[in-house]
């Protein structure tokens, strides 16, 4: 299946380059251009995009008040977004994910690692950050969430659930989980499944904040 892109960004230019490298990529497709969030809101009800590949500073609504809208929105279930910005400041990382975004990367990301990260958050898993990013996740997310959660919200989880959310926690994927608890990387997706089933998390990124507000993992 071919994977349709949405791309967000002020930056004409910007998003004419994405536009090139997205179609290039024989599964992926970009159905759709916005200047703003409003128009990313807009498009995104029309083109039933899968990614959007969304800048955070934007004007009027900006990329962060627009991922909240979006995973918000039941008609827009399963769209998944990925940040995408100049601004790789801490605090950016940890509001994208709480608002729902299932990846956060600096535009001086290489052209593969871009297209890989559309392919990773279109299959329902999450990028959190470059990996000059993902130690900072964690302190950010422990400082700024928007309020604890009872422990006891994760009695729902089998110890071996609890060892995969806590590990995706810490930023590593499913190989080097899989790596870790000498399972396959199809168990490991499985047990983050059953595991953001349980806890009614919208992704893993969302799966990573619950970690956090609920002391399973700490900064």
């Amino acid at each position: 299946m071919t994977i349709r892109v949405l791309l967000a960004d002020d930056q004409a230019l910007i998003r004419a380059g994405f536009h090139v490298l997205v179609d290039s990529a024989p599964d992926l497709e970009v159905v759709g251009e916005a200047a703003d969030g409003l128009e990313a809101l807009d498009l995104l009800r029309t083109t039933r995009a899968d990614v959007v590949l969304m800048d955070i500073r934007m004007p009027g609504l900006d990329g962060l008040e627009t991922t909240r809208r979006i995973t918000a929105d039941e008609n827009l279930a399963g769209v998944k977004v990925l940040v995408v910005t100049t601004f790789e400041i801490d605090e950016y990382v940890a509001q994208a994910i709480q608002a729902g975004a299932s990846g956060f990367l600096g535009k001086g990301v290489g052209p593969t690692e871009l297209l890989a990260a559309i392919r990773t958050v279109a299959q329902g898993d999450v990028l959190l950050s470059p990996k000059a990013t993902r130690a900072l996740i964690g302190r950010f997310l422990a400082q700024r969430t928007s309020g604890p959660i009872a422990p006891e919200r994760l009695d729902l989880l089998t110890q071996r659930e609890r060892e995969v959310v806590a590990l995706a926690a810490h930023g590593m994927s499913n190989d080097e989980i899989a790596l870790k608890l000498f399972v396959s990387p199809l168990t490991v997706k499985t047990h983050a499944n059953r595991a953001m089933t349980k806890l009614q998390a919208r992704d893993r990124a969302q799966l990573v904040v619950v970690a956090y507000q609920t002391g399973l993992v700490r900064s």
